[in-house]
Formats: structure tokens, sequence, C-alpha cells
């Protein structure tokens, strides 16, 4: 199996959402996909908000990861970068259109739709049995020395 984003550049991140160093956490891995990221992440039992329904909050934390991976990506290819610069959330809204089944494994795709040098939209969709069940729209910005996440990496 190949290395996520998460693995090859962040292995000793403690994200609970995407960091591969915690123990407890959701362990999203995103791949870079032509001018997308994309992942699929399997729900546990414990992540329902009701039977068979995968919970919202963890919908928002599947985003906001991912979304984040979307961005430092974009920013290393654009500058042609061996390795990315860690984002921030500065901003994201979340769409809930229909249920989520918490029974089978989502998929979610993320692209930048607009850029400054720091920071970036981006937009993304998670699909569950095939359909659009949730969206995302978010602002995303690329830290400096001195930002207390800067060598969370």
């Amino acid at each position: 199996m190949s290395e996520g984003l998460q693995e090859r550049y962040a292995r000793g991140s403690v994200c609970w959402g995407c960091g591969p160093s915690n123990p407890e956490g959701l362990h999203l891995r995103s791949f870079a996909q032509g001018d997308e990221v994309v992942a699929e992440w399997t729900p546990g039992p414990n992540h329902a908000s009701f039977p068979g329904v995968l919970n919202g909050g963890i919908i928002g934390t599947l985003f906001d990861c991912h979304c984040n991976w979307a961005a430092a990506h974009y920013f290393m290819q654009m500058r042609g970068a061996d390795r990315p610069q860690i984002t921030v959330t500065a901003e994201y809204s979340v769409r809930l259109r229909r249920p989520t089944a918490s029974s089978e494994p989502v998929r979610l795709r993320a692209w930048v739709s607009e850029a400054t040098d720091r920071k970036a939209v981006v937009e993304a969709e998670l699909t569950s049995g095939g359909e659009v069940t949730a969206t995302c729209s978010g602002t995303f910005v690329e830290i400096r020395e001195g930002h207390p996440a800067h060598d969370a990496w």
C-alpha cells in the first residue's frame, strides 16, 4: 500500500483526524491524484450519531484535515518544493446534504478553487454509496515561523 501524504510528510503528527502518530485518531490518509487530493476512510461503530448514520462532527473533522492537505499539497506543487509547509484552517463550512452511512467507506475529494501566495480556497465533497452526502468550502492558510504549529510535523 502506498504512503498517504500524512505518512510521507507528517509521520510524527498527532492530529486527531489525520495524524499517523495519534493512537486514538481517525487516521485519515490523503493521496494526490492530478489536481485533486482524494481519500477513502471507513467509519467504526463508535463514529455514528445514531444507528447507521455517520456523526456530522466526524464529517467536519474529515473535511478539515483533508482540505488542509489539499491546500498544503497545492502550495508544494506550485513552488516545486520537496515537502509541504503546514497549513491551518482559517474558516470552513460544511453542508450535510443527506445522511451518510456509518456502515461503509466514505470517499473524499478536494481541490483548490482559488489561491493567493499563502491562502487557498478549497472545495470538497464526501460521497457514500455513490452519492454526494456532504460538501465543504473553506480557506486554509500556510503558516510562517512563530506560529504554534510551525514545527508540528
